[in-house]
């Protein structure tokens, strides 16, 4: 079969209907994709980059599958213009990368590094020079070691370490980038991090998770003002994983357990941003954190306005009442166990119904301005055939919550870009490569890479001409 018709044969869901289209998006749509410095860079330790808790992390016996680390990982600190160059022939027109804090200041604090700055200067003008709009995230889970030494996240001095890595990053790259985000997941980063010790830095217990919550917060505020002080017309943001919480049935009980997990997985940074503060109401064991490490004046100071809040969604979340869970009494019902066969390759239930429930909840709050997609896909295997890799899933997944976010801005809802996770197979944090997510395949012992159908599918449905 020839390039443009395996195109065409690609494109033929969309005709049905025929209202899905680029062009019903909007002209100011913004389409980009999106990826992380620890998931693609590599050169861990190249130029005078420091070491940071993922380093640390996966470099220990029995934390990443497989036991793979991210040494070289993408090798985009040595590829990225080709990953550029690869994007732009994509027809997205931005870029979404975060900062490595560690390739910048080494040691979290102190001194600047020179060479770091010089690469991102490398990676932004490679954007611009190539018509994708750059949209920088200043922490993407990467903290330098020698902070977690002294804390990390637990440690209330992360407020001022964090401002003068903003202050650095912001006044060094102001004339050139428009588009920020503070920080990606918070809920993520602490939870996964500091309560259950899954993620780096493996640190558990509420003891690690309460001051955590507290220092993130109010560093998501903070790095949101120095971006406004230091940026020209900045388009400010900061990105939350969210999923629609389904109770799993009409029970009160479980409805109040779907409650508590909105709460803590949708909640508990967003409010505190739009002036809201915690939802202690349905999370009371943050009243110790209340207590303990909130002082006064910290309340006000958690609120910023920003520009626009990015939602990172995947699949929904169906809970239920369980009194043996400490202190949220819920659990999570697994599609596996509740007869769900539509799975991507990692167990995550495709619900494009999802994304349109978690858009019109989001689109609730007055204080929200707009919504842009900072992250969404799905990692499914790939079919290699007569030079092609076949990824019909992932073409699937990504049409059909496209056409509900389609349904959300039809309806209303102020939602303004969308960016695929992610452009080429990366590492997946504790599953290692396994888990494939690119839009391009990558052959990791000689960093080729391959456009898979659903780039091209990208490519015709995003093609201007």
């Amino acid at each position: 079969m020839q390039d443009n018709q395996i195109i065409s044969s690609l494109l033929e869901p969309l005709n049905q209907p025929k209202e899905f289209s680029k062009e019903a998006f909007g002209n100011d749509f913004m389409w980009g994709v999106a990826m992380a410095s620890f998931q693609n860079e590599g050169a861990w330790n190249v130029d005078g980059k420091g070491e940071s808790i993922w380093d640390k992390f996966s470099s220990k016996k029995n934390k990443i599958k497989d036991k793979q680390n991210a040494k070289v990982a993408c090798d985009f600190y040595y590829r990225f213009e080709e990953d550029i160059l690869i994007a732009k022939s994509l027809n997205f027109n931005s870029f979404r990368f975060s900062i490595a804090w560690t390739r910048i200041l080494p040691n979290g604090i102190g001194s600047v590094n020179q060479a770091g700055l010089a690469f991102y200067h490398q990676v932004i003008d490679c954007c611009l020079e190539n018509g994708l709009e750059p949209c920088v995230t200043l922490y993407h889970w990467d903290l330098p070691q020698m902070l977690e030494d002294r804390g990390g996240w637990t440690n209330r001095e992360i407020i001022a370490w964090f401002s003068d890595y903003c202050e650095v990053v912001t006044r060094e790259f102001a004339s050139k980038v428009k588009y920020w985000m503070v920080l990606n997941e918070p809920a993520g980063f602490t939870g996964l991090g500091y309560m259950t010790g899954y993620h780096a830095p493996g640190r558990m217990g509420m003891g690690n998770f309460l001051p955590a919550i507290h220092h993130t917060a109010m560093c998501q505020a903070e790095g949101g003002r120095i971006v406004r002080r230091n940026v020209p017309d900045a388009v400010i943001g900061t990105t939350f994983s969210c999923s629609f919480i389904e109770p799993f049935t009409n029970k009160l009980s479980d409805i109040k357990a779907a409650q508590r997990t909105d709460a803590l997985l949708n909640r508990l940074f967003l409010e505190p941003s739009l002036g809201m503060g915690y939802p202690v109401e349905d999370l009371p064991f943050l009243k110790k954190m209340m207590k303990k490490y909130v002082q006064e004046g910290d309340l006000e100071k958690l609120a910023f306005d920003f520009d626009f809040i990015g939602l990172q969604n995947y699949f929904k979340v169906v809970a239920k009442n369980a009194w043996w869970m400490p202190y949220l009494g819920a659990t999570e019902v697994k599609p596996q166990h509740r007869n769900v066969t539509d799975l991507t390759h990692i167990g995550w239930e495709v619900s494009p119904d999802g994304m349109y429930q978690i858009l019109e909840q989001m689109s609730q709050y007055e204080g929200i301005k707009q919504i842009i997609i900072t992250e969404n896909g799905a990692a499914f295997d790939d079919v290699f055939h007569e030079d092609q890799i076949h990824d019909a899933d992932r073409i699937r997944f990504y049409e059909s919550y496209l056409q509900h976010i389609l349904k959300a801005k039809q309806a209303g809802i102020k939602v303004n870009g969308y960016m695929a996770w992610t452009l080429t197979d990366n590492f997946e944090w504790t599953e290692g490569y396994k888990p494939r997510f690119g839009l391009v395949h990558i052959d990791f012992e000689t960093q080729k890479r391959t456009l898979k159908n659903s780039a091209k599918w990208f490519r015709a449905f995003l093609d201007e001409y």
